[in-house]
């Protein structure tokens, strides 16, 4: 069993699971996570990368499925990460994704068998986000804000100065027609407050997923990603109007609009 390409661009939410913490994997399958990713890069110390991946391999065998987040290019455990995901045919989590000859050399080495999802987590990313999304075998963007945030100096979770990093895969993403792209995590595990502020934002600047470091997380990322009773009643009073609507309750209603209600219901 493998992720299909729709899974992915689907998914609200997105949960690690240690690649060394094998004891975690079936928990995480069971959480409710839209999509499980096995990581293999910065949950696992350097000398349990080979143990974690043959841990990961393994319960892959056992025909799970799951994202895997392989180790960057260049670094020691890259080839024997991507070796690992394509005899699996998993999807790839690509970390520090901005170099986009990188990713094409990794989508005509995959040829297809594993999509790519681009985790951009550097400045230099973010700047290509447009060439990311038109590299071959990328199916979808993620934000690495921790990663960002460091490099560039202000905290992970500052909403105002991560805004043009965000805004940019967004709009890099709608420009390629790519599903839009997966938010970072929250840090604050216990923090439902934050966590919810953070879903709010980002569904406010066109983001339609998350990434969670916690269980614990899923249910309020999944639950803040769907579309509210009152824009369901909407859409479906749209639709319901028929295609040539042009006002509705005092609100001109077009064609674009007519498509925003279809999204919202999955039609």
């Amino acid at each position: 069993m493998r992720l299909t390409r729709d899974q992915i661009a689907t998914a609200r939410s997105f949960l690690f699971v240690p690649g060394h913490r094998p004891d975690r994997f079936d928990k995480a399958t069971a959480s409710g996570a839209d999509v499980v990713i096995v990581d293999l890069e910065d949950a696992v110390a350097v000398d349990d990368k080979d143990r974690a991946r043959g841990y990961v391999s393994e319960w892959l065998e056992q025909g799970n499925a799951a994202l895997v987040r392989i180790n960057p290019f260049g670094t020691p455990w890259f080839e024997a990460d991507l070796d690992t995901a394509m005899r699996h045919g998993c999807p790839i989590m690509v970390p520090k994704a901005d170099s986009v000859a990188a990713l094409a050399d990794l989508g005509r080495r995959t040829g297809g068998k594993c999509d790519l999802v681009a985790l951009v987590e550097t400045a230099a990313g973010i700047e290509r986000a447009s060439e990311v999304c038109a590299t071959a075998g990328v199916v979808r963007l993620a934000f690495g804000n921790a990663d960002f945030g460091a490099e560039v100096g202000v905290a992970p979770d500052d909403h105002l100065a991560m805004t043009y990093a965000r805004s940019k895969l967004v709009t890099a993403s709608a420009a390629a027609k790519l599903a839009p792209p997966v938010d970072g995590v929250t840090i604050s595990i216990e923090d439902t407050a934050a966590l919810s502020a953070d879903v709010k934002h980002a569904h406010r600047l066109g983001f339609t997923g998350k990434l969670c470091i916690h269980p614990s997380q899923v249910p309020v990322v999944a639950d803040g990603f769907a579309p509210s009773e009152s824009e369901r009643e909407w859409a479906r009073a749209v639709v319901e109007a028929g295609e040539s609507v042009t006002r509705m309750n005092g609100q001109m209603i077009d064609k674009p609009l007519v498509e925003r209600a279809h999204r919202i219901l999955g039609t």
